[in-house]
C-alpha cells in the first residue's frame, strides 16, 4: 500500500522521514553538502510517500507566487527505484496544488532526470545552471484544468 503525507512542521515525524531520505540520496549518494540540502526548510511543504508504512520517496514545495509552486528535493530510496513512486508523489503534489488554485509547477531538474520529468508533462525553460555541482535545467508544467 502506498500513501502520501505532508507537513510544514519541522518537528513532525513526516519531516524527519523526508530528511532521512534526502540525507541518504542527496548527501550520501550525490555528495550534496548538508548545509545546502537543508536550506529554506521552514518555507516548504514537505511530502513523504510511504510504501507499507516505510518512508521511501519525498519531495517538497515552496511557494513562488500566487499561481506557482516550486518543487524541490525529489528523492527515492534506492531499494524501490523503478517502481514509479516518484511519479506517484509528484502526481499527488499536482492534485494537492489544485486545491490551492496553483496553475504552474516548476522545478530545477538534474539533467540526468529531465526525461523523467518530460514524461510527466514538464518542459525545459531557459539555460542550464549548476546546483551543488550538478547540472540542472528549470522545468515547468501547466496543471491541467488550471
Amino acid at each position: 500500500m502506498f500513501t502520501v503525507k505532508s507537513t510544514r512542521d519541522l518537528d513532525s515525524q513526516i519531516y524527519k522521514d523526508a530528511l532521512t531520505i534526502r540525507k541518504i540520496v542527496f548527501v550520501g549518494e550525490q555528495n550534496v553538502p548538508i548545509e545546502l540540502e537543508i536550506e529554506n526548510e521552514a518555507e516548504a511543504i514537505h511530502f513523504v510517500g510511504y510504501k507499507d508504512d516505510k518512508p521511501v520517496v519525498t519531495a517538497r514545495t515552496i511557494v513562488e507566487d500566487s499561481e506557482t509552486w516550486h518543487i524541490q528535493r525529489v528523492a527515492t530510496i534506492k531499494d524501490v527505484r523503478g517502481q514509479h513512486l516518484a511519479t506517484d508523489i509528484l502526481m499527488f503534489i499536482e492534485g494537492f496544488a489544485t486545491v490551492y488554485d496553483i496553475k504552474y509547477l516548476t522545478l530545477g531538474a538534474q539533467d540526468q532526470a529531465q526525461n523523467f520529468y518530460k514524461k510527466l508533462g514538464y518542459e525545459i525553460e531557459g539555460e542550464g545552471f549548476m546546483d551543488a555541482g550538478i547540472p540542472h535545467h528549470t522545468m515547468v508544467k501547466t496543471i491541467e484544468g488550471a
